[in-house]
């Protein structure tokens, strides 16, 4: 498995981000993923859509709770062949909790807890703290990944606007 030095710091601190890197132009492994009733969902299953896959570290930090609610105000109104899954390590049920009080919609959370399986196949899984690093990832309806932003600092946003472009760009 690939390690990674220093992709990712956390307050300037380096991390090593371990799994295979995928790029642009790569077919979005088909992982399998834990919904927040416990069933299993397979990235593939989303085919036929175009997906934002954010993955976080966890949503009861304060960046992640920002970039999920706003990329749920966003999916409102991406339209119906776009879907927004945020990908973490949270256990379901905590997911399940915060989707209640964001009053989260629009965004699917999913869990990577049982075995790492995405952030494996990602390149995203954070070795030190066996968390996402931050990733937004845009997938086209056939699987291909035609967007990758991963976010040096674990405490900074992403760039909504140039996520969202790509969606845009593929929708043409």
């Amino acid at each position: 498995m690939a390690e990674e030095k220093t992709v990712v710091t956390f307050q300037g601190n380096p991390l090593t981000l371990v799994g295979d890197q995928v790029k642009a132009g790569d077919t979005a492994p088909d992982v399998e993923v834990l919904a927040n009733d416990l069933t299993p969902v397979r990235l593939s299953s989303f085919r036929g859509k175009v997906c934002v896959i954010c993955s976080v570290p966890s949503l009861d930090t304060p960046v992640c709770d920002t970039q999920t609610r706003k990329f749920n105000e966003q999916a409102a109104s991406l339209g119906d062949d776009v879907v927004v899954l945020t990908i973490s390590m949270d256990l379901p049920f905590a997911q399940q909790r915060w989707c209640g009080s964001a009053n989260a919609e629009y965004v699917q959370t999913l869990s990577d807890h049982r075995k790492a399986d995405f952030g494996n196949a990602f390149g995203v899984l954070i070795k030190e703290l066996r968390l996402l690093g931050r990733a937004v990832f845009v997938v086209d309806k056939e699987g291909v990944i035609r967007y990758i932003q991963i976010v040096d600092e674990l405490t900074d946003e992403p760039d909504y606007e140039a996520a969202l472009k790509a969606v845009k760009e593929i929708e043409k």
